[in-house]
């Protein structure tokens, strides 16, 4: 439901327009140096500010609540919080009759009842990614040296992407994007066959961040119109390293020692202030749908740390499940 992980286990909670949104992570080794600075930065690259993200500005400070002591993690669970301090809910009150094209206003209501929080899209909301930087935060210190880095190749079809956002911004419409995530230092041997697999596992956590609904590894969709004998990765040492990476560092579902390589689609922003032809559910009528609020022009742009982030914590439940991390960290333990 809202968690993922064997032994590294997140939970996602909050609303968009609720008291807070945060995440809680249990199974995280004791001893690991942990303080509120060292969110900063991923959380900094996620925030809103820059041409094309929304206006809206929260000041997204993390609320460590438990499962660390003397700026160390206990081996309890962790509980992170951030609370939501600039809402404008009444903009989202005529989507009752109206869901939004593109949006889970739809579907929420379906699953729910009418009793989900409609407001800035409610548990459904982008927002809630904040939960997932913070635990990658954690996770990335964990699989240390492993480094995972995320890129925004292209927004809107242009790699000039400074342009492609101005273009949208003067068309008040939205635009999409690509993503990709490349994980050095990964060993050899991450992973099972079939539904544990290393591509299953990342792709459940890309799928779980919203706005994205493509994905590709190594030469992806372009490798079915290649030719085998060129798609192939000859080795060229006894450590398995590759002369190429078509496969995208995994093999039978198993890392194999090369870079993990892999793209993800974003879609344009479902919420566009260009005027929107659909169905009042109340009515049954067909009405003109002009979205108020503050959304992003492309959310792509946000979405390399939360990718990074979601990556992170895929290789550190698979580097727990290996043995790799202890539940103890020793050269950090405070004795």
């Amino acid at each position: 439901m809202n968690t993922f992980g064997r032994q590294f286990r997140v939970s996602i909670f909050g609303e968009s327009h609720g008291e807070c949104v945060g995440i809680t992570v249990d199974g995280c080794p004791a001893g690991l140096p942990l303080t509120v600075a060292d969110l900063r930065e991923d959380l900094g690259r996620r925030g809103s500010g820059a041409p094309g993200t929304t206006p809206r500005k929260e000041p997204d400070i993390p609320v460590i609540k438990t499962g660390v002591f003397n700026d160390h993690t206990t081996g309890a669970p962790l509980a992170i919080e951030f609370s939501n301090t600039n809402t404008i809910s009444r903009d989202y009150l005529k989507l009752r009759e109206t869901p939004r094209p593109g949006h889970a206003d739809f579907t929420a209501m379906k699953k729910y009842g009418g009793f989900e929080d409609y407001r800035g899209g409610g548990h459904f909301s982008g927002r809630l990614t904040l939960g997932l930087v913070a635990a990658g935060v954690i996770a990335k210190k964990l699989i240390s040296p492993v480094r995972v880095t995320a890129t925004l190749l292209e927004a809107g079809g242009s790699a000039d992407i400074e342009a492609a956002i101005a273009e949208a911004v003067k068309m008040s419409d939205s635009i999409g994007g690509i993503v990709e995530c490349t994980v050095t230092g990964v060993p050899a041997g991450l992973g099972e066959p079939f539904f544990d697999s290393v591509e299953s596992l990342i792709g459940h956590m890309m799928f779980s961040i919203p706005a994205v609904k493509g994905l590709e590894f190594g030469s992806g969709f372009a490798g079915s119109r290649m030719r085998g004998s060129k798609n192939n990765d000859a080795f060229i040492s006894t450590e398995g390293k590759t002369g190429t990476n078509n496969a995208g560092g995994i093999n039978g579902g198993i890392s194999n020692g090369n870079d993990i390589v892999f793209r993800i689609a974003v879609k344009p922003t479902s919420s566009t202030h260009q005027v929107q032809h659909t169905i009042n559910i109340a009515t049954g009528r067909m009405v003109d749908l002009t979205i108020e609020g503050r959304h992003d022009t492309c959310i792509a742009l946000r979405v390399p740390p939360v990718a990074e982030a979601a990556t992170a914590i895929v290789l550190a439940d698979l580097m727990m499940i290996e043995g790799m991390i202890g539940r103890r960290l020793p050269d950090q333990s405070r004795g």
